[in-house]
């Protein structure tokens, strides 16, 4: 007991203190977030480009540094950041050709150049410990400039997607300068403090402690990438500070002494209570983030049976109600999908768009009244407003509106199909309704799950586990810590793991959902897997989908081609649903408006809403200070 209340009472003093710690800067010019991945371990140390974590996002990733070029998901574009436009590649895609933005400079006054790059190059593939070492020693056979602003890579193999290494999207190999570099005689243990920047902050101060780390507005904040694309931020200081758990990040925000937080729906519905002044990304039901370039669901082990079966997969997934499922995850506020890519508002209108029309003609080898079965529900967007006003929450009639909020669609709640599915395979239920597998032993499900209870992973477990009882079918829950090393060794039936690898986010190209599917990644039960997440984790191989993939290798991922390759591949993911995508990451995001306004929110998604994404320098112009003191 006493150690429960000392707990609550640092806590308490944490979140009072906050701010008052950073002593002799104005809060009405300060920007405050919390820090996403915890207290710094090693504060001093701001050198990220080892593969030691390094607490990227206590602003060294958001603030410090710019990359070659950012991946946009709200915007669906590249943002060229360091470079002045798209890779070049010759026919082959042997040689890569980088040209740099002109004028850019290093916050101690020395201009970013060819030169930099050549030498950050060069010596991350001389050390073993740098990030992106492997990558780079087996694709680069050499590197040079023709001129100040032109990098010259020559490769080992053809590479059509070298360039995707230097696009950042929450991680990406970023230049240092060789002119500090240079001099030191280990670049693996060097603290790089004072660190210099090539983005519009520098490092005012920092917690001995890791608590927090503040930066100020650089004066030649204009001779930055984020200054010529966007224009001058407007906090002068913006202090990263970790509040820990989503409590305290609530109490922070109701005293104002935290603008923009990561929290959970219940500390949500908490801060909105408590602060007239926080608002989400949706200032209305159903708050969360639509942009989030992630896709939620669960993945089946396909080398376990009876999940090698595809009339199975299939059979369980017509065993969900959607609308129910969510509204058990999220009480409804989450957007579905059915492909293997977030129902983001880019990737409705690149993917689901285009494969409405095959979704909705789409059957399955099974006849229901004498007619193919069409599984496909284009309606279900309407069946999550009506749930949503069933609960009490007021939303648009609008459909176009309604599919953006919720999703276009999903698959219909067909039990009865599912039951001639399996039935076909040798299913039976008993006297009770309970199913039984082929040989008359009860059917039970293990679901390897998330720990965390409020992470939409778990939430996943939570709503299939309980859309399969509700069917017949008896399931446990198995959250545990190694939960990621489970899956990724294929020691699972099913996991809450994503259910394919993240897409980009902001660019049509699926190579990087596809890739790791390829079956020349193939390993056995035991052995790890590329990745736990989706097919790849599942242990799922298809020769047509090592088609789509390898063709996707020869072409330019802005290609017409690469994007009708990108369709062919859902379209395969979609008939064996070797995974389940189920819904788009609902991102809680809680922001204050005492101080600053014109966040980016649904009603003006200028840029992904989030404080720990590299993007959110380019955020920061947009911003607008209220004035209040």
């Amino acid at each position: 007991m006493k150690k429960s209340l000392l707990v609550i009472f640092v806590s308490m003093l944490l979140v009072v203190a906050g701010f008052s710690q950073v002593a002799g800067i104005p809060r009405e010019e300060t920007l405050i977030a919390n820090v996403l991945t915890g207290r710094v371990g090693s504060p001093g140390i701001f050198n990220v480009f080892t593969t030691s974590w390094r607490n990227p996002d206590r602003g060294v990733q958001q603030l410090m540094l710019e990359p070659l070029w950012t991946m946009e998901p709200a915007r669906g574009e590249v943002i060229n950041s360091l470079a002045a436009e798209g890779p070049i590649y010759n026919e082959d895609f042997t040689q890569m050709t980088v040209k740099l933005r002109k004028g850019c400079y290093w916050s101690d006054g020395v201009e970013i150049t060819a030169d930099d790059i050549v030498y950050a190059i060069e010596t991350v593939m001389e050390y073993s410990g740098m990030s992106y070492h492997e990558q780079f020693d087996m694709y680069i056979d050499k590197v040079y400039k023709t001129n100040d602003y032109t990098v010259v890579f020559e490769l080992k193999e053809p590479n059509a997607r070298f360039h995707t290494n230097f696009v950042d999207r929450w991680g990406a190999w970023r230049p240092f300068p060789k002119h500090i570099f240079e001099k030191v005689e280990d670049p693996l243990s060097f603290d790089f403090n004072p660190p210099i920047s090539s983005g519009p902050y520098v490092l005012k101060d920092y917690d001995a402690a890791g608590y927090w780390t503040l930066w100020e507005k650089r004066e030649d904040w204009d001779r930055t990438p984020t200054g010529m694309l966007f224009g001058e931020p407007k906090p002068k200081y913006v202090l990263f500070y970790y509040y820990g758990e989503a409590t305290n990040q609530v109490i922070a925000q109701a005293n104002h002494n935290l603008d923009m937080a990561d929290i959970t729906m219940e500390a949500f519905r908490a801060l909105v209570q408590r602060n007239p002044y926080s608002r989400g990304y949706r200032i209305e039901y159903p708050w969360v983030v639509n942009t989030d370039p992630c896709m939620t669901g669960f993945v089946f082990n396909t080398d376990v049976y009876p999940y090698n079966i595809k009339d199975v997969r299939w059979a369980l997934t017509l065993a969900i109600d959607i609308v129910d499922y969510i509204g058990i995850a999220f009480d409804g506020a989450a957007p579905m999908g059915v492909l293997h890519v977030p129902p983001i508002p880019y990737y409705q209108e690149i993917y689901y768009e285009s494969l409405e029309d095959w979704l909705k003609n789409f059957t399955l080898d099974i006849n229901v009244n004498g007619k193919p079965f069409k599984p496909y529900d284009p309606t279900a967007a309407l069946r999550a407003a009506q749930y949503a006003r069933e609960r009490g929450y007021e939303v648009p009639n609008d459909i176009e509106t309604l599919k953006e909020m919720f999703g276009p669609g999903w698959w219909k709640y067909a039990p009865d199909v599912a039951e001639q599915l399996l039935e076909r395979n040798g299913f039976t239920r008993d006297k009770n309704g309970k199913w039984l597998l082929p040989d008359g032993t009860p059917w039970k499900i293990n679901i390897e799950a998330h720990p965390n209870p409020s992470h939409p992973q778990h939430r996943n477990s939570l709503a299939v586990a309980q859309q399969w009882r509700n069917f017949g079918i008896d399931v446990s829950m198995r959250p545990s810590e190694q939960y990621a090393s489970i899956a990724q060794l294929g020691n699972f039936e099913v996991t809450d793991q994503w259910p394919a690898s993240e897409p980009w986010g902001g660019h049509p190209d699926l190579y990087r959902v596809f890739s790791s599917i390829h079956s020349k990644y193939y390993k056995p039960i035991g052995d790890n897997a590329v990745t736990g997440m989706g097919p790849a984790g599942g242990r799922w191989t298809d020769p047509r989908m090592d088609k789509v993939i390898e063709q996707m290798e020869k072409v330019d991922w802005d290609s017409e081609e690469n994007m009708e390759l990108g369709i062919e591949g859902l379209k395969i993911l979609v008939e064996e649903m070797p995974s389940v995508p189920t819904f788009g990451y609902p991102g809680v995001v809680g922001w204050d408006e005492y101080y600053w306004t014109n966040y980016p929110g649904a009603e003006n998604p200028y840029m992904i809403p989030y404080h720990h994404w590299p993007n959110f320098k380019y955020v920061l112009p947009f911003l607008e200070p209220t004035g209040r003191k």
